[in-house]
């Protein structure tokens, strides 16, 4: 079994979670915490950056978008329709695309300042910068939120897919992100109505019941994070 070094609160290793959980393989998990900047974790990946799988003969593959390269290049190839990325090069561009957008864009306008702010923080000692929320940057994360949630919407409503045809690697990023910002109560789901259905059918995937199940440590959920019908 492979191993991967996790956050429950971070959309980019929901995201590789929810890609080996779409081919039916299980992961070992061990929850690292960021900001501890553990010493055995940093012989692993010395940035000490999330996720980390431990593949076969225990080889460190840093990096979500690295990891889903991998997991294509070694399981995807052999899925047919189930498979994650597209054939067609351009596919693979716009699927590309939107993992960029989700992991990288709303995780760096919205999702990390409301997962350090609200989550974090409060663990943190002062030296590793933990103390008191901080208002101005929860209120600029709150604010970025609309916009990719009205991004979400337009997707969502115009493809039976956010990249197309079928559910690929772009829906597992969007999911990722967007559960992390749902568990902390963030999304106001009944303006967007096309996102809304979107997201309940990607929360109805056998892949996603793990992450249903996620608690982190000091913040619970909000009541309807585990609900299908939400």
């Amino acid at each position: 079994m492979l191993t991967l070094f996790h956050h429950p609160l971070l959309a980019s290793c929901r995201f590789v979670r929810l890609a080996f959980g779409e081919y039916g393989e299980e992961l070992q998990l061990i929850e690292e915490k960021p900001w501890a900047r553990r010493k055995e974790f940093l012989e692993i990946n010395p940035a000490g950056t999330l996720p980390v799988l431990l593949a076969e003969g225990d080889t460190p593959i840093v990096g979500a978008g690295v990891v889903a390269e991998y997991l294509d290049e070694t399981r995807g190839a052999l899925m047919r329709e189930r498979r994650l990325q597209a054939d067609d090069p351009f596919a693979r561009a716009e699927t590309r695309r939107l993992i960029d957008w989700y992991l990288v864009k709303t995780d760096n306008e919205v999702t990390r300042h409301l997962v350090r702010e609200r989550a974090f923080k409060p663990m943190m000692t002062s030296m590793q910068g933990g103390g008191a929320p901080d208002s101005t940057a929860i209120r600029a994360a709150r604010a970025n939120v609309k916009p990719h949630l009205k991004y979400t919407n337009w997707l969502a409503g115009t493809r039976d897919w956010l990249a197309g045809e079928r559910i690929s690697y772009a829906d597992l990023a969007a999911a990722a992100a967007l559960s992390v910002l749902d568990y902390l109560g963030e999304v106001p789901w009944e303006d967007y109505r096309a996102a809304r259905e979107w997201y309940g059918r990607i929360k109805s995937r056998p892949s996603f019941r793990p992450l249903l199940s996620d608690r982190a440590s000091g913040l619970s959920p909000v009541s309807h994070y585990a609900d299908l019908d939400f």
